[in-house]
This record gives structure tokens, C-alpha cells and sequence, in this order.
């Protein structure tokens, strides 16, 4: 037999229920965290930047007020003259931290090719990308985004590009930073060829940066199939490029099936970023970008 509930229990009790009566209901549903999360690549606002129409050192500001993205991936090419600048680099760190804003990579071109032929210019091209890994580490970033830009027959780059990588890694390691490549040119463009690299390199700051797009082998007629390239590339992947360049009257990217590319994405377990980066030319940048936007997420929630 149950016991009497005594005055002062009772009186406990409906009060905690009146109280839980007056919280939202979203404190009793259970949050759902996103199956990822959106960034945008420097790069598709290129057009501004390098028309001097927005200044590069706003471009957390312009991410979050114009576009309601609270992640962004910087372009190296944007901040070269201020490459050695202390100063520049704490400003660009104020300027997102002030708009909350987090700073996922930096993506960084022209500084020589890790797997040059030439050791002592591999080596060269190694020591050109330390600095970026020290601004990556002051910004936030996980990790610099870097190419793997080789020459000599397939074996030869292979064995050239994991050397630089491999000790660009291992500097990358002592700051916490990882080092990733993108499918951006040449061999790189080859899904299996990026694949083995990332076997020869064999180091656990080293990976990939799958992009939907950069598919095409230069010297090669026929393109590197997108949804084979992005599946060699995901094992290594720490970050993820969903490229865009146009779309048809129902919000679809006409290249890019995003409907099976993003559910070949997460069947790897990736969670991570996934960053935009529109380089078209029929809509706008700012269509272009919010147009990627909404695909992201009209697919996610699909997916969700």
C-alpha cells in the first residue's frame, strides 16, 4: 500500500510542476546537433576583394551581417602584404572574434610547389607556408589549406608531393595545426593519386580538403568523376568544399548533385565544416553565395 503524500511533498511537487509549466518547450526537446555545419570560402567573394570593393580584413563581418555564416575560410592571396605583419594578423583575429565569427583555415597559394622536383626549392616551399601555420594558430583555425603541386611522371610526384607534405605536417604538428590538401590542379585532381599521397604522408595532421568541383586533370580531356574523386578523398578529409557554379530554376547546383554528393559525404562520419565557395558567373556573388546557402541547408534538413 502506497504511503500518503504528506502536505509539504505535495505542495513541493506542484510547485516544481507550475515552474516546468512556464519553461519554453524547446528545454524539453531534445537538441538535435546538425549533421554540419556551413562556412564560406574567402574565395567567393574574390571579385570583391580584388575589385577593392569590400576590404579583406572585414570579411568576418561581411560572412556573419550579410550572409548569417559564423565560419569563415581565409585566402591567403588577400593578406601577402601583410604576411610578416603581427599587427594585421591581431586585427583580423579582433575583427571576427567582435562579431563572433570563428576562423576555420586559410587557404594558401603561391608560396612554391611542395613537391618540387628540386629539393632544395621543396624545401623552400615548406618554410614559405610556416608563417601561414602561425597565423592559422592565432586566428583559431584548425588547419591551413595548402596544394600538392608536383612534377615528373605519376610515382615521382607521388613520392615528391608526401615529402613536402610530410614535413610541412610535422611543423604543422608543433602548433597544433593540420595540413590539408584540395583536389586543385594537376595530379591533385586525381581522386587515386591525392589518395596514395595521403598513404605515402602517413602522418596523423595531414589530410584532405575534398572539393566537388576541381576535378579536372589538366592535360586530360575527361574529368576525374566528382562523386569517386570525393569518395577517394573523405577517409583523409578534415574539411569539405562544396563548390558551386550554377544553378537551375529549383535551387539545384547543375554540376553537383548535392542530394547524393552530402549523403556520400557524412556516410564517412564526417561532421565537420562544409564551406561554400561559389565561383560562377551567372548570378552574382552575393546570389551565388546565398544560393549555396540554401541548398546546404535545404539538404540538410532532407537529411536530418
Amino acid at each position: 500500500m502506497s504511503t500518503p503524500m504528506r502536505r509539504r511533498e505535495f505542495l513541493s511537487a506542484s510547485a516544481a510542476l507550475a515552474g516546468a509549466a512556464l519553461l519554453p518547450r524547446a528545454v524539453f526537446a531534445q537538441q538535435k546537433a546538425p549533421l554540419f555545419d556551413i562556412s564560406i570560402a574567402q574565395w567567393s567573394l574574390h571579385k570583391a576583394f580584388f575589385a577593392k570593393q569590400a576590404d579583406p580584413m572585414d570579411f568576418a563581418k561581411i560572412a556573419k551581417e550579410e550572409y548569417g555564416i559564423e565560419a569563415v575560410e581565409y585566402v591567403n592571396q588577400f593578406y601577402k602584404d601583410k604576411k610578416a605583419d603581427d599587427a594585421a594578423m591581431k586585427e583580423l583575429k579582433k575583427r571576427a572574434d567582435d562579431v563572433g565569427v570563428k576562423s576555420v583555415l586559410i587557404m594558401c597559394d603561391g608560396e612554391g610547389a611542395l613537391g618540387d622536383a628540386d629539393e632544395k626549392k621543396r624545401q623552400q616551399a615548406v618554410e614559405n607556408h610556416y608563417r601561414w601555420i602561425e597565423w592559422a594558430k592565432f586566428l583559431g583555425c584548425h588547419s591551413i589549406r595548402v596544394n600538392a603541386q608536383s612534377s615528373g611522371t605519376y610515382w615521382e610526384q607521388v613520392a615528391r608531393a608526401a615529402d613536402g607534405l610530410r614535413k610541412l605536417s610535422e611543423f604543422g604538428a608543433t602548433h597544433n595545426i593540420g595540413v590539408i590538401v584540395e583536389n586543385h590542379g594537376g595530379l591533385s585532381s586525381n581522386g587515386a593519386w591525392l589518395a596514395e599521397v595521403m598513404r605515402k604522408v602517413n602522418h596523423p595532421g595531414c589530410g584532405t580538403l575534398p572539393d566537388f568541383g576541381n576535378f579536372r586533370v589538366i592535360g586530360q580531356k575527361i574529368q576525374y568523376d566528382r562523386y569517386q574523386g570525393v569518395a577517394d578523398l573523405m577517409p583523409f578529409a578534415k574539411g569539405v568544399s562544396a563548390k558551386s557554379h550554377d544553378f537551375d530554376d529549383a535551387g539545384n547546383e547543375i554540376h553537383t548533385d548535392y542530394r547524393k554528393m552530402l549523403p556520400l559525404v557524412l556516410s564517412f562520419g564526417y561532421r565537420g565544416y562544409v564551406g561554400i565557395e561559389y565561383e560562377g558567373s551567372k548570378l552574382s556573388e552575393p546570389e551565388g553565395i546565398k544560393a549555396t546557402k540554401k541548398l546546404l541547408e535545404t539538404v540538410r534538413a532532407e537529411l536530418a
